[in-house]
């Protein structure tokens, strides 16, 4: 598989390696981007990187919680540029899909289009054609989770950032100012450190195994014995629950406990058993494509 200048550049942004270096690991693995990452972690030059590269689609992230109904909902709504995201019209337009999935509690987003939006005699899907038109842009409503029980979420960066949290808690503690607080911090590590899991359980065994291949290539180049090199895989398996797992992270407030440990003593602060249940991180544009346009093709075409 061939690569190119641009490959050996995003594969610079995803790790921070030097430009020679991701050039030498784009070669060793033919081209597959993954594959040259792996490379360079097992060389000790990258550190683990997020699935998700460069971010590059505007729109809004946009949380709603239902108190009544005890209901949150997350979405993601993508607009062509930052201009619009910022747009009122278009605000409005996403609150709207969002309380709609809080009221019919659609499986995804294809019925979540054909069901009437709340407060209007349009579908979803006639709402969004509505939308297009008058704003002029092509826009999309890429996602969303709906969850049910106590939530709590977080917007980061006027909509960059949406992240919402699930509680088992009981409702007398849920009610309480300090728990608010307690769950919105536990919102914004989510945000700020981008865990892939809840805990140690929630990691999968395939990707457990795969980071302990990868360390273990990273201690043998290091020249160190296959039984030293043991050892000290077992310790970086450990910095990786870390690094990924929310409960096992240091908490962004007191680096001297775990989420978890702050959540035991906020527990026995306010007398009733919390548990994080789960917790959604969207943040808008991930994974996506935005078109790029030269500016000068672009008006070379005008002048024709």
């Amino acid at each position: 598989m061939a690569f190119t200048a641009k490959d050996v550049q995003a594969l610079r942004e995803r790790t921070s390696c030097g430009m020679m270096d991701c050039k030498k690991a784009l070669t060793e693995a033919n081209g597959d981007m993954d594959k040259a990452i792996e490379v360079l972690r097992e060389k000790g030059l990258a550190a683990a990187t997020k699935k998700a590269g460069r971010i590059a689609a505007d729109g809004l992230v946009h949380t709603v919680i239902d108190s009544d109904k005890n209901v949150g909902v997350i979405i993601e709504v993508n607009s062509e540029t930052d201009f619009v995201a910022k747009n009122e019209t278009f605000k409005e337009f996403v609150d709207t899909v969002a309380k709609t999935v809080v009221e019919a509690n659609p499986a995804d987003v294809d019925a979540l289009l054909e069901v009437k939006a709340v407060g209007t005699d349009m579908t979803v899907q006639e709402l969004l054609q509505d939308k297009i038109l008058k704003i002029g842009e092509n826009l999309k409503i890429r996602r969303f989770v709906r969850i049910e029980g106590t939530t709590v979420s977080y917007i980061h960066g006027g909509g960059r950032i949406g992240v919402m949290v699930n509680f088992d808690v009981p409702a007398e503690i849920a009610a309480k100012a300090e728990f608010v607080e307690y769950a919105k911090d536990v919102a914004m590590q989510v945000a700020a450190a981008n865990p892939a899991y809840l805990d140690k359980a929630s990691v999968p065994s395939d990707a457990i195994e795969k980071e302990r291949e990868i360390l273990m290539a990273q201690a043998v180049n290091e020249g160190k014995p296959a039984n030293i090199a043991e050892k000290m895989v077992m310790g970086r398996i450990g910095k990786y629950y870390k690094e990924v797992c929310l409960l096992e992270q240091p908490f962004i407030k007191d680096g001297d406990i775990s989420v978890a440990k702050y959540t035991e003593n906020k527990s026995g602060e306010l007398g009733g058993q919390i548990t994080v249940k789960g917790f959604v991180r969207f943040e808008k544009g991930e994974g996506l494509q935005k078109k790029e346009d030269n500016f000068a093709d672009e008006v070379a075409s005008m002048v024709k």
